[in-house]
């Protein structure tokens, strides 16, 4: 139930805002103080007990000296907190309307009272103030006692005006990230000699100077001319403690779930340096799974230190359990795949049912083919991203391609149309991308090629050198063999992976057919000669109707120049040093990514309604489940739980319809009668293999997308891409304030004692 403010003319309550709520005191006394101030007839005959338990007001309508945040999740007051703030007058722009709250209104003599009453507190502040600053004088050697007394004491103006200060320029800070503003403005060349142009940081807060905020006016007008506002260093630790603020609210969502996992995307270049996104998926306390982005990592080339620094961040820095990790997954790039796995398997030796995954939002088949150990793969995966984002510059060379696809598919306008409209998607991170791209290979070669040989100089220059470079890289013949024989291994894990992708009941079912796609791959492996013979006489009749001559990779040749004995020919070649890893590795690709816990995980599937409908509500998840026991709330009634929910479905009414995903499942009005049933649900919600059912939560992947796609590579910052990415996270600014000058000032010290000198001006 709501906690409702009782102050008049206050309408919060606890379930629509972020602020703390606090009980009317038990003391007579104070209790009677905080009755009078709020100016409310109804609450003057009540006890203080009945106050207590019926009454709160927020903490709006207390001075921010009151208030003590003794953890990022409880927030206190001071054993003296009196209630001061309150709005006794806006009531009377409106006189029609009812109050609940109805204000007390004050005789004269009650108003010189209150009066009176205020004078004598502050006299009597000061003169404690006084008698405290006296006995420091005296006795300097007694700190820790200091420590304590001077918590308690209320700000003095120039504090005050200096945490004012400080606001502000969090509130400039948060609005740049938030606005995906870069810190720099123009760079040092572009400026003409003489001219000094203000960073963004430095113009804002110019800007918020001439608009007549008098706290940096004043700040202003007290600083040398010399020095910056807030210098760089300045902004660095400002810029942390709002990462940190902004990340720890997330976290503390991720804790009260307590289960999460943990997924990292591909590695970017944050200012020159390389950096690994992380983001979390938990199940909310509204039933939702969500997936939100956390920070970024320093990628390391050492894959041992990459492990170490891996969970020193999420379990030091970040203060999350790994006990309650029941998932890992990794979205990498050729090259980084190996190092990856690595990662995974040091977190598995310590966490064990962290369970290393497949992630939802990436195909299986790119996955397998992306951590393919060979090099030619990767240099085929790369080429492959280019040409996709080549086409994608503009609607023009789209055009241009689609023109070229309707001249070839004359006779197959149907299956045109379709290409074209692939062509127009991201078709490369597609489960059938190789059919694909084989399909389209010679509209691709000539539209290339068209581009780059043009005679009515359609294209600038930088376009046609780069239709040039890509056509040459489509047409060697080692790349139109690697993308056949990747085409032909992974048609055996189309299927599979494509299900993987689909609803609850096909994510289900494709566990267990993962014996069937292995039996298939190991016989592959055990008649490689004959397979590949079919593959390289595929590659070798594709290069010939695109005219490609077949050759052996130059690398080789020159390699072994002079060589008379060696006799290997270009179809053994491409068996020893492709095929053959190709299908070995992505064997054992599956096996390690379909280990016999996620294998078990997978099974519990049958916990969804509609499964069970699938199955004849024949199933056994206490088998399965038996690796999430020390999950469940109460595992010695699992057995009778389990029976009684498929009993609830197998007799429901002929109207009611089975719930088909985990999402619909964790929504029903009764699933808290189901306590183990409901914490199995959250556990297996929270796989990356699962997918996102609802699309509102998957923001922090697509806004990291948004943030990479339309911010410079020198122009990011991993603290303001935290900001923009979670702009929709509620601040505390006053913490803010409080943890910056905890960390790095002291009560008598001003940031713009720190302060650089400006160079420039």
């Amino acid at each position: 139930m709501p906690n409702f403010c009782a102050a008049p003319n206050c309408t919060r309550k606890s379930t629509q805002s972020d602020l703390a709520f606090f009980r009317f005191p038990r003391d007579p006394a104070r209790c009677q103080k905080w009755v009078e101030n709020c100016r409310r007839a109804d609450l003057e005959d009540k006890t203080p007990d009945q106050l207590n338990k019926h009454y709160r007001l927020c903490a709006k309508h207390f001075e921010t000296s009151m208030i003590c945040r003794t953890s990022p999740y409880r927030t206190v007051l001071r054993d003296n907190a009196i209630p001061t703030i309150f709005d006794l007058t806006s009531h009377l722009n409106n006189p029609h309307s009812r109050h609940r709250k109805r204000i007390k209104e004050l005789s004269e003599d009650e108003i010189r009272t209150l009066k009176q009453k205020k004078i004598d507190e502050i006299s009597e502040q000061e003169q404690k103030h006084k008698e405290t600053n006296n006995s420091n004088a005296q006795n300097p050697s007694e700190e820790g006692g200091e420590g304590q007394d001077e918590d308690i004491l209320p700000l003095t103006l120039e504090e005050k005006e200096n945490k004012e200060y400080l606001k502000s320029l969090f509130e400039i800070l948060i609005l740049m990230g938030k606005q995906n503003i870069p810190l720099d403005g123009h760079e040092a060349d572009e400026i003409p000699e003489g001219l000094f142009t203000p960073d963004n940081f430095q113009a804002l807060l110019e800007c918020r100077i001439n608009s007549g905020e008098e706290v940096l006016r004043k700040r202003f007008e007290t600083t040398a001319v010399n020095t910056l506002f807030c210098s760089k260093t300045q902004q660095r630790q400002m810029l942390e403690i709002c990462e940190s603020c902004i990340r720890e609210e997330t976290l503390r969502e991720v804790r009260d779930s307590h289960f999460f996992s943990i997924i990292t995307d591909d590695v970017v270049d944050i200012a020159g340096e390389e950096h690994l996104p992380v983001l979390v998926r938990f199940v909310d306390e509204s039933h939702n799974l969500r997936e939100e982005f956390v920070g970024f990592l320093p990628y390391e080339a050492d894959a041992e230190i990459l492990a170490v620094k891996f969970h020193t961040m999420i379990t030091e820095k970040w203060g999350l359990n790994m006990e309650y990790c029941r998932g890992q997954a990794y979205i990498v790039s050729s090259g980084f795949s190996s190092k990856m796995k690595v990662v995974a398997s040091r977190l598995l030796e310590k966490y064990p049912q962290a369970i290393y995954t497949l992630c939802s939002s990436c195909a299986l088949n790119m996955w397998l083919a992306k951590s393919v150990p060979v090099m030619g793969v990767s240099v085929a995966l790369g080429t492959i991203e280019e040409v996709c984002s080549f086409f994608h510059r503009s609607p023009q060379l789209l055009l241009e391609l689609d023109n070229v696809i309707s001249v070839l598919f004359q006779n197959s306008k149907e299956r045109g149309k379709e290409l074209k409209e692939i062509c127009h998607s991201q078709w490369t991170g597609r489960h059938d991308a190789f059919e694909i791209l084989v399909e389209l290979l010679q509209a691709l070669v000539l539209c290339l090629d068209g581009i780059n040989s043009d005679t009515n100089i359609r294209w600038n220059n930088c376009i046609a050198g780069r239709a040039f470079v890509l056509c040459s890289a489509v047409t060697d013949f080692d790349f139109i063999v690697t993308i056949v024989v990747l085409k032909n291994v992974l048609s055996f894990t189309r299927a599979f992976g494509k299900n993987l992708q689909g609803q609850t009941s096909d994510v289900f079912f494709a566990a267990g057919s993962l014996t069937a796609v292995l039996h298939s791959l190991n016989e592959v492996m055990e008649n490689i000669e004959v397979y590949h013979e079919f593959w390289f006489e595929e590659a070798t009749n594709l290069a010939t109707k695109l005219d490609i001559q077949m050759k052996l990779p130059g690398k080789f040749r020159r390699a072994h120049q002079g060589n008379l004995e060696s006799q290997l020919t270009s179809e053994s070649y491409y068996k020893e040093t492709l095929s053959v890893p190709t299908v070995e590795h992505i064997i054992q690709e599956l096996k390690d990514i379909f280990s016999e816990q996620h294998l078990k995980a997978l099974k519990c599937l049958s916990l969804v309604p509609s499964v069970m409908g699938q199955l004849k509500f024949n199933t056994s998840e206490e088998h399965h489940a038996d690796m999430y026991r020390s999950d469940l709330p109460n595992p010695d009634t699992l057995s009778a739980e389990l029976h009684c929910w498929r009993i609830k479905w197998k007799h429901r009414g002929k109207d009611i319809e089975l719930p088909s995903t985990i999402y619909e499942a964790l929504h029903l009005p009764d699933i808290k009668f189901f306590p183990n049933v409901y914490a199995l649900l959250k556990v297996l919600c929270i796989l990356p293999v699962m997918k996102v059912e609802n699309e509102r939560y998957e923001n922090g992947r697509k806004r990291l997308k948004a943030y990479l796609r339309n911010t410079l590579t020198d122009q990011r910052s991993s603290n303001l891409a935290l900001l923009n990415i979670n702009f929709d996270i509620k601040h505390d600014l006053d913490l803010m304030v409080d943890t910056y000058i905890k960390l790095y000032t002291s009560k008598s010290e001003l940031p713009t004692e720190n302060s650089e000198t400006m160079e420039n001006t």
